[in-house]
C-alpha cells in the first residue's frame, strides 16, 4: 500500500508542475487586455448660450450641488404633492428600474467568468452482456455477466482571461449599468418635468376658466343694459341680438375650456400611478412666477444631463465590444480538472483503491472560420461608431434644448410686459366705450369691439404665463434638474413595482421596501 502511495505521487508531481506553469503563464498573460482602451469622445462645446438673458447668471459651485427635489423652488404644496405621487407609482419609471436592476445583474453574470466552475455529479449504472449461466435455460443471465459501477466526482475547469476578453466584458457590462443607471434618471427627470409642465397648464386653463367665467358675467351685465337702453327706446332691437350673441359665445367658449383641462387632469392621474376616473385636483388660477434659474456653463451640461451620459455610457460599452471581438483571434487556455471515487460495488465507493483523478490544460485556437471574426470585430467597430455619433447628437440637441428655453424664458419675459400694457389700454378703451354708448353717443358695435378686444388680449396674457411656467420647467429639465453623472455609481435601483391605488384612496400606495426614487440617489 505505501509502494503504491509513492507511486501515485510521483504520477502526480509533473502534472501539478505542468498546471502550476501554466496558471503562472496564464496570471502573466492576463494583463494583456486586446483590443483599444476607451476615451470619451470629442463634442463640440460652446463658450457661452447664445440666448442668455443679460439678467442670467452663470451658476457658482455651490450651486452644483445635488437639488434633490427641484420641482420644489416654484414653492407650490400641490405640485409637491405629486410630484412625490410620482416617484413611487409612476409605471414608467418602474420599467426604467426594472431595467437597471437587469444590467446591475448582467455586470455579476460577466464577473462570474473571472472564476473556475465547479460540479459534482453521482451515479450508479448496472449492466449485462446477456450470457448463458449454462444448463438448457437460455432465459437466465449468468452473475458474471452482470455488473454494478457507482461514482462520485468533483470536476472543476477555469478559462484565464489572457486575451482581456472577460475584462472588456465586465467593463462593457459596467458602463451598461451606468447607462441604465442615466435611463432610469433621463426617465423619472422627464416624467417629473412632464407632470410639472401639465399641472402649470392645468393652472393656466383654471385662470383662462376664471377669466371666461368673468367674461361672461360682464357680457350679462352688458345684454342687461341693451335691454334697458331697448326697453328706453334709446337702442335698436339689433343691439340686443348681438349682445345675446356675444353672451352665449363666450359661454360656449368657457364650457369649451373645460375640454382640455379634463385632459390634463386625466394625463396627471396617468402620471401619479392613479385611474383618471379616480383621480381629480381642484380649480385654482395659476399664480406662480418663473424662478430664478442659474444656467451652468455649457461643458457641465456634459455632466448635469442624464441623456449625454446615457448615450456616452453606451458608447463606453461598445467601444469594449471591440476588445471581446478582438480576443476571438487569439488562442483560449482552459485548465480542468477531476477527482472522484469509482467502484462496482458500493460498499467499498469511499475508499482509497477507488479514487480516479484528472487533471490537465487544454490550448485551443481557431484557425480557418471563413471571415467570422473580422466580420465580428468590423461589427462592433460599426457599432461603436453608431453609438458615437448618437452622444454627438444627444449632446447637440442638449445644447438646442438649452438654447430654445432660454429664448422662451427671454421672448415670454419681454411679451408679457407689453401684452399687460396692451390689457391695460384695453380696459380702459372698453370703460370709455361703455359709458359713451350710455351716453347714447356712440353704437352698439364699439362696445362689441371693444369688448372682443378686452377679452382677447386678457386671454392672450393668462396664455404667455402659463406658456412662461411650461417653458421655465423644461429650462429646468434641459440643465439636468437636480441630477449630476456622479449619482450614475450611487443609483440603486431598488424601486418596487408600484402597486395600484385603491378607488377611494387619495394617496399612493407604496409596496413594502419601496423606496421613493426621488431619495434612490441618497443612499
Amino acid at each position: 500500500m505505501q509502494s503504491d502511495r509513492i507511486s501515485r505521487a510521483r504520477m502526480l508531481a509533473p502534472r501539478a508542475l505542468t498546471i502550476a506553469v501554466a496558471a503562472a503563464f496564464a496570471s502573466l498573460l492576463a494583463s494583456c487586455a486586446v483590443g483599444p482602451d476607451y476615451k470619451r469622445p470629442a463634442a463640440e462645446i460652446p463658450a457661452s448660450y447664445k440666448e442668455a438673458a443679460p439678467g442670467w447668471k452663470v451658476a457658482q459651485p455651490a450651486d452644483q450641488q445635488d437639488r434633490g427635489d427641484w420641482w420644489s423652488i416654484y414653492e407650490d404644496p400641490q405640485l409637491n404633492a405629486l410630484e412625490e405621487r410620482l416617484n413611487t407609482a409612476n409605471q414608467t419609471v418602474a420599467q426604467f428600474a426594472a431595467a437597471y436592476r437587469q444590467a446591475r445583474a448582467l455586470v455579476g453574470e460577466a464577473r462570474a467568468a473571472y472564476f473556475p466552475t465547479i460540479g459534482a455529479s453521482a451515479g450508479a449504472t448496472r449492466s449485462g452482456n446477456g450470457r448463458s449461466s449454462g444448463g438448457n435455460s437460455t432465459t437466465a443471465t449468468s452473475r458474471s455477466g452482470v455488473g454494478n459501477s457507482f461514482n462520485v466526482q468533483l470536476d472543476a475547469s477555469w478559462e484565464p482571461d489572457l486575451w482581456g476578453s472577460v475584462t472588456r466584458s465586465v467593463n462593457a457590462q459596467k458602463a451598461g449599468q451606468q447607462g441604465a443607471a442615466a435611463d432610469l434618471a433621463n426617465a423619472r427627470l422627464s416624467a417629473q418635468a412632464t407632470l410639472a409642465q401639465t399641472y402649470f397648464s392645468l393652472r393656466a386653463l383654471d385662470s383662462t376658466q376664471k377669466l371666461l367665467d368673468d367674461t361672461v358675467a360682464a357680457y350679462q351685465r352688458s345684454l342687461q343694459l341693451t335691454q334697458n337702453q331697448y326697453a328706453a327706446g334709446v337702442a335698436a332691437r339689433s343691439d340686443v341680438i348681438q349682445a345675446q350673441t356675444q353672451l352665449q359665445s363666450a359661454q360656449a367658449s368657457a364650457i369649451d375650456n373645460g375640454v382640455q383641462r379634463a385632459q390634463d387632469e386625466h394625463a396627471i392621474a396617468v402620471l401619479v400611478g392613479e385611474p383618471a376616473s379616480t383621480f381629480s385636483i381642484p380649480p385654482m388660477p395659476l399664480t406662480a412666477t418663473p424662478p430664478t434659474v442659474p444656467a451652468q456653463m455649457p461643458s457641465a451640461l456634459l455632466e448635469r444631463r442624464p441623456d449625454i451620459a446615457s448615450a456616452e455610457r453606451k458608447a463606453a460599452a461598445a467601444n469594449e465590444q471591440i476588445g471581446v471581438a478582438i480576443a476571438a483571434f487569439f488562442p483560449s487556455l482552459t485548465l480542468s480538472a477531476t477527482g472522484g471515487f469509482e467502484n462496482s460495488v458500493f460498499s467499498q465507493l469511499l475508499t482509497a483503491p477507488s479514487r480516479f483523478w484528472t487533471l490537465g490544460p487544454q490550448l485551443a485556437a481557431t484557425l480557418f472560420d471563413a471571415g467570422l471574426r473580422q466580420a465580428q470585430t468590423d461589427a462592433a467597430r460599426a457599432a461603436y461608431d453608431g453609438d458615437v455619433a448618437t452622444y454627438r447628437q444627444t449632446v447637440l440637441a442638449a445644447f438646442q434644448d438649452v438654447e430654445d428655453n432660454l429664448a422662451s424664458q427671454r421672448i415670454l419675459a419681454q411679451e408679457i410686459v407689453v401684452q399687460q400694457q396692451a390689457v391695460d389700454s384695453a380696459r380702459q378703451a372698453l370703460a370709455i366705450v361703455t359709458n359713451e354708448y350710455k351716453a347714447g353717443t356712440v353704437g352698439y358695435v364699439n362696445v362689441l369691439t371693444a369688448q372682443t378686444t378686452a377679452f382677447t388680449a386678457e386671454q392672450k396674457l393668462e396664455n404667455i404665463a402659463g406658456q412662461r411656467m411650461v417653458s421655465s420647467v423644461g429650462l429646468v429639465k434641459a440643465l439636468g434638474g437636480g441630477w449630476d453623472v456622479s449619482q450614475m455609481n450611487r443609483e440603486t435601483g431598488d424601486v418596487a413595482a408600484p402597486v395600484p391605488l385603491p378607488a377611494s384612496s387619495a394617496a399612493p400606495v407604496a409596496q413594502s421596501g419601496a423606496t421613493p426614487l426621488s431619495r434612490m440617489h441618497t443612499e
